[in-house]
């Protein structure tokens, strides 16, 4: 082989330029996105349309806000799911469109869980609609990550919307005394249940209802009962055209231990063996009615049928539809 020093210059300019143009040509590698798809997910409910969005996901100690359940017992039940602790828990919110009203049923965190959330009015944007179209809230309780996105920057996040909860929540929430006889951790809930409220009920748009009374708030949508984890926790039937969804707020915070124990509690819950109860009753009916489930905190959509097994419940997904308006 003759060593390319010796080539004439010509022919040696010729060879490389013929070599080049077989080579594939050096690029930058693509820079990773690192951001989820827009949070909303949209189904048929009869002739309501339903819309899941995200509010985000945060990080849940589930090792140490568990109650009834030893921290070995907590490793074996999540890695039966494949996870391990801490867990990233889903914040869930659920619009309803009944084709005369737009119902929003929860708000996410908005800004009181820091950057991982919060997303719920950028979501539910992406979905076709406006904050403004809202006419109701429908708050499942008080807590911070269900309260706090009825505020946007201080202000009304849903200024043409009236909001409504349980009155024996926000007796609870909304009044001293419960402050001063809760524990010290649960004062910030307080404090951020007060603060969200208030522009609503300046304005004459904060009605509280009696949750035990069930009756209709709106057509299709009515109060269920559902104590335990707070005074005045509510559920949501909704039904059309034959179908019903149960949207059940916090009645499971970790599917992948209370659905198999649902003796399991949470310290955050106001009165444990309440919140038992109810978790069993409503699983027991979730199961028995073949109810559509819309979940808080069930990974999103949140959005799915519970079977029962033996003494526990096995959670199955709604199966994805592309085209929510598809008839079959």
């Amino acid at each position: 082989m003759i060593p390319l020093r010796f080539l004439p210059p010509l022919l040696l300019a010729v060879l490389l330029a013929s070599t080049a143009a077989v080579l594939p040509a050096a690029r930058a590698a693509a820079p990773q996105v690192r951001t989820q798809a827009p949070g909303w997910y949209r189904m048929m409910l009869g002739r309501f349309e339903v819309t899941a969005l995200s509010d985000g996901s945060h990080t849940f100690p589930v090792d140490t806000v568990m109650t009834g359940i030893d921290a070995s017992a907590v490793e074996r039940a999540l890695a039966r799911s494949d996870l391990r602790p801490p867990v990233q828990g889903s914040i869930n919110a659920f619009l309803v469109n009944t084709g005369r009203q737009l119902v929003l049923i929860d708000t996410g965190a908005g800004s009181l869980y820091g950057p991982c959330c919060g997303k719920l009015l950028a979501n539910l944007r992406a979905a076709g609609y406006a904050p403004e179209q809202v006419d109701l809230v429908l708050l499942t309780h008080l807590h911070k990550d269900h309260v706090g996105g009825v505020l946007a920057g201080g202000r009304r996040a849903f200024p043409n919307a009236v909001v409504r909860a349980a009155g024996a929540d926000a007796d609870y929430w909304l009044a001293p005394a419960g402050r001063a006889q809760a524990p010290d951790f649960l004062a910030s809930f307080f404090d951020s249940a007060r603060d969200a409220v208030a522009p609503y009920a300046r304005a004459g748009r904060f009605r509280p209802f009696d949750a035990a009374a069930g009756a209709e708030l709106v057509p299709g949508i009515r109060p269920v009962a559902a104590p335990g984890h707070t005074p005045g926790h509510s559920g949501y039937l909704v039904k059309d055209g034959g179908q019903a969804l149960l949207v059940w707020g916090d009645v499971v915070h970790v599917a992948a231990i209370q659905l198999d124990a649902p003796g399991v509690t949470l310290k955050y819950d106001t009165d444990p063996a309440r919140a038992a109860a109810t978790r069993t009753a409503l699983l027991e009916r979730a199961a028995r009615e073949h109810l559509l489930v819309a979940a808080a905190h069930v990974a999103f959509p949140g959005l799915g049928h519970v079977r029962q097994d033996g003494d526990g419940y096995t959670w199955l997904p709604l199966n994805y539809e592309a085209d929510p308006a598809d008839p079959h």
